[in-house]
């Protein structure tokens, strides 16, 4: 996971700034409507306030705010409606929501730090635009499990378009992290029985709903998609809309 220290590690490279991070290219050239490094990470960032926000309302019946993490920034600062704690039977599953949710909360900690003053603010949230989500375990693994699934597709899919290597690293390894969370509620959604359905076309399910534990393709590679596609699966969380320039 990327705790405190992977944070302090990378969050220097906010100075890239004004350098290879986000650089803007001359007008005038093709190139023009390539998103900027800036850009991506904003859509990230919209997509970690969201799991962080889930995993914490489920975790304590509170969001990312109570525990002093900003939801400050460029753009409309929203609330977060409908999320509540879940009562957690399941010790493992508990000990398991625990890591997920400090992960997601490290992971906007440090899309904000490399952001700096260009890190867009919180946007209104529902945390229940599926119609479930904290009343069982199933449900919390139902949205979960499309949660994660989605935001391994969106790495996968958005890193190719990275131009600085520095963040190319660190977003690899953000990746790496929703990947481990992914084999995890997968496995839990499998064990437990959880009936899932696709978020797209696109969707890879797990059993018992679909065949496959991991959502990989016959090649054995990563399922990726294009932020249009990650958008309009996440579009429902977002009654106001994402806070940045792809949304």
């Amino acid at each position: 996971m990327l705790g405190g220290g992977a944070i302090g590690a990378v969050s220097g490279l906010s100075i890239l700034s004004s350098t290879s991070f986000g650089q803007e290219k001359p007008k005038g050239k093709a190139t023009d409507k390539t998103p900027s490094d800036f850009d991506i990470l904003n859509l990230a960032l919209n997509l970690e306030y969201l799991e962080s926000e889930f995993y914490t309302y489920a975790l304590t019946g509170q969001g990312i705010d109570a525990l002093g993490i900003s939801g400050d920034g460029v753009g409309t600062k929203g609330e977060t409606t409908n999320g509540q704690k879940l009562e957690f039977s399941d010790q493992t599953l508990f000990a398991t929501a625990k890591e997920l949710a400090f992960d997601e909360q490290q992971h906007v900690k440090l899309l904000r730090s490399l952001l700096g003053q260009k890190a867009v603010a919180k946007p209104a949230l529902n945390l229940t635009a599926l119609g479930i989500g904290f009343g069982s375990e199933a449900e919390y693994l139902t949205v979960g499990r499309a949660m994660e699934d989605t935001r391994v597709s969106a790495y996968g899919g958005a890193e190719p378009l990275l131009k600085s290597k520095e963040i190319l690293g660190v977003a690899a390894r953000i990746l790496a992290d929703e990947a481990y969370h992914m084999g995890n509620v997968r496995l839990f959604i499998a064990q437990k029985g959880v009936q899932v359905k696709p978020t797209d076309n696109k969707d890879i399910l797990p059993p018992p709903a679909g065949s496959k534990f991991f959502c990989v393709d016959d090649k054995a590679l990563s399922l990726i998609r294009t932020p249009e596609e990650v958008l309009r699966i996440a579009r429902p969380f977002f009654p106001n809309g994402l806070n940045g320039t792809i949304k």
